[in-house]
């Protein structure tokens, strides 16, 4: 803490919450693990350590398990109307829009990312998903059904249950929000763990949760490791549902985990999203969209644009574009005010990004931008790259980065089956963009890429309301928007002879 707040001060708040060690909150108190156990948490732009917390395992597990289903069954959370549940989702938000600029101090230096970014981007969409689930808290109804015969029928909608949530590192506030609003509004208990790279936010936010009221053992945060914490989650046999976003190596683990009592899964997993340029695109939107795409959060994004298709009659004009693009953006601390991208998120992670760019170039991509791989002092930093020359097979271009990497591809055909087929040449499935000034073109690929998400003349455009999440091996379900109440939700059938 001492080394970032001497270069780039912290606020006061920020200071107060990283001068002691964090616990764990289990059942509305703050508690040291079990074990004793704690972990260090480090700031990615200087490799050193910012923070302490407690390191939660099985036993503490089955302590968070256990105060939310009593929270679930007996505590106040399960007679309290749907108006209370709304009233209290709404009043973390304005908590969270109160501390907005700690949290964006604490995204910053826990994930690595620009506070300019956390401010206008994480904080404001974290306190806008907390305000659109509290509405919808009043708005979950069942439905009568008519039957033949003399038979009163109606549905009913009711919680899943006591409910364990994974979060990962690349948005860690963002990401509790999209899990948390929604299994709060329709009247779940949960046991939440952040990244153990990034718990520093989700730990605040818990601080929030018990000043905005919320009864003991609705919301659990028990950060750790996942080889012990998740999988311990994962396994318990009284969680009713988890919900995970994060690599699908790990999703396939839970999936198996999960089997052992068959609690519900939601899985929100990774992407290698296609971006198709057509001739006709404007390449003074393009130009910065497409970059956007690919740049925005270093390119630790799971929608990132990270596989360019532009057609034969552009692509130079686009690479050339994207990458005087990429040479312009400035990568330093992100507490600094003029970094525009920070440092990956760990050395684990800078180990691993870069290792896929010197794969790439190994086999004979070439690097229009970027393709430094060397460390740069004791920040994880990589430049923005942009690679051409690849071929389908490469690992560059057929595996998830998660990076600020780009795989520039070019296409002579006009047959949009043919483009399309080329872009659905993936595992995955989680988003797309369209890039043309020809509606019906755009549309008609729209409904031909196997994407959760397809963009037109834009990337990254998120909202509340909009359902996130894909086909294929990006997952199973939806986050945001209505879809995303479904996942805490069981749906029961009455029936009454008359």
């Amino acid at each position: 803490m001492n080394a970032v707040s001497k270069v780039f001060p912290l606020g006061q708040k920020t200071r107060e919450f990283l001068s002691s060690p964090r616990q764990l909150l289990i059942d509305g108190r703050w508690v040291a693990a079990a074990s004793g156990k704690i972990f260090p948490v480090y700031d990615p732009a200087r490799g050193e350590v910012i923070a302490q917390v407690a390191e939660a395992d099985a036993e503490d597990v089955d302590r968070a398990v256990g105060a939310a289903r009593r929270a679930f069954e007996t505590g106040p959370w399960s007679t309290m109307s749907p108006s209370e549940r709304g009233r209290l989702v709404w009043r973390l938000a304005d908590l969270l829009e109160r501390d907005a600029e700690a949290f964006a101090e604490l995204e910053c230096i826990d994930n690595g990312k620009p506070y300019s970014l956390a401010k206008a981007a994480d904080v404001p969409l974290a306190i806008d998903m907390f305000r659109y689930m509290a509405g919808w808290a009043t708005k979950i109804r069942g439905t009568t059904i008519d039957l033949p015969g003399s038979y009163l029928s109606y549905t009913l909608k009711e919680p899943v249950g006591v409910v364990a949530q994974i979060i990962p590192w690349n948005f860690p506030l963002l990401m509790a929000a999209w899990k948390l609003a929604p299994a709060l509004a329709t009247g779940c208990t949960i046991v939440l763990k952040p990244a153990e790279q990034t718990p520093l936010s989700a730990l605040r936010l818990g601080e929030l949760v018990l000043e905005a009221g919320f009864p003991p053992g609705v919301v659990n945060i028990i950060p750790g490791y996942g080889e012990r914490a998740g999988a311990a989650l994962a396994a318990h046999p009284d969680v009713d549902k988890i919900a995970f976003t994060g690599s699908g190596e790990v999703g396939k683990l839970i999936v198996c985990a999960a089997a052992g009592n068959l609690k519900k899964v939601t899985l929100e997993l990774g992407g290698k999203s296609p971006v198709v340029v057509f001739p006709d695109a404007d390449m003074k939107a393009t130009i910065p969209g497409v970059s956007f795409g690919i740049f925005f959060n270093q390119g630790e994004t799971c929608c990132a644009g990270s596989r360019l298709y532009a057609h034969e009659k552009v692509f130079d004009q686009l690479v050339e574009g994207i990458a005087a693009e990429a040479k312009k953006i400035k990568v330093g601390p992100g507490m600094d005010p003029s970094s525009q991208m920070g440092p990956l998120v760990s050395e684990e992670h800078f180990a691993r990004v870069t290792g896929y760019i010197r794969s790439g170039l190994a086999q004979g991509a070439q690097a229009a931008a970027g393709g430094d791989t060397t460390r740069k002092g004791a920040g994880y930093f990589v430049e923005p790259t942009v690679l051409t020359n690849v071929k389908p097979g490469m690992n560059v271009v057929r595996e998830e980065i998660f990076g600020p990497v780009l795989v520039a591809s070019r296409f002579c055909d006009d047959d949009l089956i043919a483009i399309a087929r080329e872009a659905n040449d993936s595992v995955y499935g989680l988003a797309a963009s369209v890039w043309t000034r020809d509606i019906s073109v755009a549309n008609k690929m729209a409904k031909r890429l196997k994407a959760g998400s397809v963009w037109i003349n834009c990337h990254n455009v998120i909202d509340a309301a909009l359902p996130f999440g894909g086909y294929k091996q990006s997952g199973w379900g939806r986050e945001m928007g209505e879809f995303a109440l479904d996942n805490y939700l069981e749906v029961k059938a009455v029936t009454t002879a008359l």
